[in-house]
């Protein structure tokens, strides 16, 4: 087996703790959150100088993206939602950040470094979650993108709804500890979660009650962790828990779909498990392992500073690494290719490991895993024509509110296209007037040109429509150090310039200060006579 295990030097928070990191699902980035230096931090950063050694030679090639600041307190989890548009961060500010990449396309220096790191990228927060009232640990968002939920230490689970921020879905209560751990079912019938109680708990997504409450493996767990990460395999058979013990040793419990059983665990840890990730592809049989058919492969980080990656069709563990850092793993992200891994540690630092598929085995294409889903849990009753969309919804509730995602996401394609429209339409105008108040009269598509009575030009200015701040959707970050910030097109411009015979004189500030008065005046005049008639009226009658 051959595995590229490195360490990038350069990916740190000034040598400050690194809580969470996540890989964007296209790839070409990845976020990172921890403490900053008098706030929470959070971090973008360029995947391509982490895979290939010459591009992190390349001084043209930028490492650090974007760097965001606006949390006032130690950032715990940041987790990209499934399209990859939105980022959402959560931290002990008891806040909640959604950030969406911005149109602005010039660089910018980051705040306080005093122009020695710059931003290549531009992050906004779209919006800012509220409704905690105390340190938000973990966040994840649902497999359909409709729902993101948050759990904190003041016990309690808020699932919001990703559709219509900021409302929030419901209020989980019952658990009589800090909650530390999020993970959503695969298929989106069950969140579950993981508290210092001792338990893990299930909750349905079709009326948000408790469908299971699992405490026997916990029962042996003293002391506790700074986060308690469990996650489910990507076929959702299993759900695997943070923190548990078996003959009083440290071990991630094994919680099966169908009854909840708890006959299974990964045990060799020393120390109490952190967090566990599972990639979110399926692999088919690979020689080495007796099991046929398919199967999944999870990562687990405890505190002992080593890692151990499984595969579910194999009693032992695929590799482990001691000594990996030289504090507690706190967070695991697989790349969405399945083979490529990183984790971070209370000790500042990052490990990156690339896996081939001779060490893991062959990745399922995701018609492939959707097939595998449909074998378990039957056919799906909601399509979308993008096969790689497509998701197995079994609660009608779910379903009604993806089907109303949909339904937003069908009027913004329709807004879109009378837009085109209406773009084409002052093309093949001679003149469009906009309807903006204050550029009324004045042409978007052609430029009139008179002249002065000494004879200079003068231009009618073109109004320009503002565009909107954010983007729709951020687009992998280019490698080679080719920077995308100005665009431009070889078509000739559609812009009709037309000359007029004409002599103006420019208008004088004396002239527009007396049409200003004489303006206010008439608007004065109208306004008072107004009541006049109406009383007029009445004494006629």
């Amino acid at each position: 087996m051959v595995i590229r295990l490195l360490k990038p030097s350069w990916v740190s928070h000034e040598g400050k703790p690194i809580f969470s990191v996540d890989i964007h699902p296209d790839g070409s980035r990845f976020a990172t959150g921890g403490q900053g230096d008098n706030s929470g931090k959070v971090a973008i950063w360029n995947m391509e100088p982490v895979r290939e050694e010459k591009s992190e030679k390349d001084e043209n090639v930028p490492k650090l993206l974007c760097q965001m600041d606006n949390h006032l307190a130690c950032v715990n989890c940041v987790r990209w939602s499934n399209n990859g548009m939105f980022l959402a961060s959560a931290g002990d500010d008891k806040l909640i950040m959604i950030w969406q990449s911005s149109r602005a396309s010039s660089m910018s220096s980051v705040f306080g470094s005093g122009g020695k790191q710059v931003n290549y990228e531009c992050w906004r927060v779209k919006i800012t979650l509220r409704g905690h009232s105390g340190d938000i640990l973990d966040i994840a968002w649902s497999p359909h993108g409709t729902w993101l939920a948050s759990c904190s230490v003041d016990n309690t689970i808020i699932v919001w709804n990703a559709v219509k921020f900021p409302e929030q879905v419901t209020v989980l209560r019952g658990h009589t500890g800090l909650v530390k751990g999020l993970a959503w079912d695969p298929v989106g019938k069950y969140l579950a979660s993981q508290s210092d109680d001792r338990s893990v708990r299930v909750w349905r997504t079709c009326d948000w009650q408790q469908d299971a409450r699992i405490t026997e493996p916990f029962q042996e767990c003293s002391g506790t962790t700074h986060v308690l990460r469990l996650n489910w395999s990507p076929d959702g058979l299993y759900l695997v828990s943070a923190h548990a013990m078996n003959n009083a040793g440290p071990t991630a419990q094994i919680i099966e779909r169908d009854g909840w059983k708890t006959a299974m665990d990964f045990v060799g840890h020393r120390k109490a498990i952190t967090c566990v990730r599972f990639s979110s592809r399926i692999f088919t049989s690979s020689k080495k392992f007796s099991k046929s058919g398919e199967y999944s492969c999870c990562a687990i980080g405890s505190k002992d500073r080593s890692l151990s990656v499984w595969v579910t069709a194999s009693k032992r563990p695929l590799v482990v690494l001691h000594d990996l850092f030289t504090s507690s793993i706190l967070d695991i992200s697989w790349g969405s290719s399945g083979l490529e891994l990183v984790c971070c540690s209370w000790d500042g630092t990052v490990a990156y490991f690339d896996f081939s598929p001779d060490d893991i085995g062959a990745v399922l294409s995701d018609e492939e895993k959707l097939k595998v889903q449909e074998q378990i849990y039957g056919k799906s009753i909601y399509n979308t024509e993008n096969c790689l969309g497509n998701r197995i919804i079994e609660s009608a509730e779910l379903l009604s509110i993806q089907e109303e995602k949909d339904h937003q996401e069908k009027l913004q394609l329709l807004q879109l296209e009378q837009q085109q429209k209406q773009q084409q339409r002052s093309q093949s105008q001679p003149v469009v007037l906009c309807s903006d108040s204050n550029s009324v009269g004045k042409p978007t598509n052609r430029q009139i040109e008179t002249r002065t009575k000494d004879g200079r030009r003068r231009i009618t200015p073109i109004f320009l429509a503002p565009q909107p701040d954010v983007s729709e959707m951020p687009l992998p970050f280019m490698s080679g150090g080719a920077v995308p910030m100005f665009s431009s097109s070889k078509e000739a411009s559609q812009i009709v310039v037309e000359k007029k015979d004409e002599v103006t004189s420019p208008v004088s500030a004396s002239k527009l200060k007396e049409s200003s008065r004489s303006a206010a005046r008439s608007r004065c005049f109208h306004l008072q006579r107004k009541p006049v008639r109406s009383l007029l009226k009445r004494r006629t009658k």
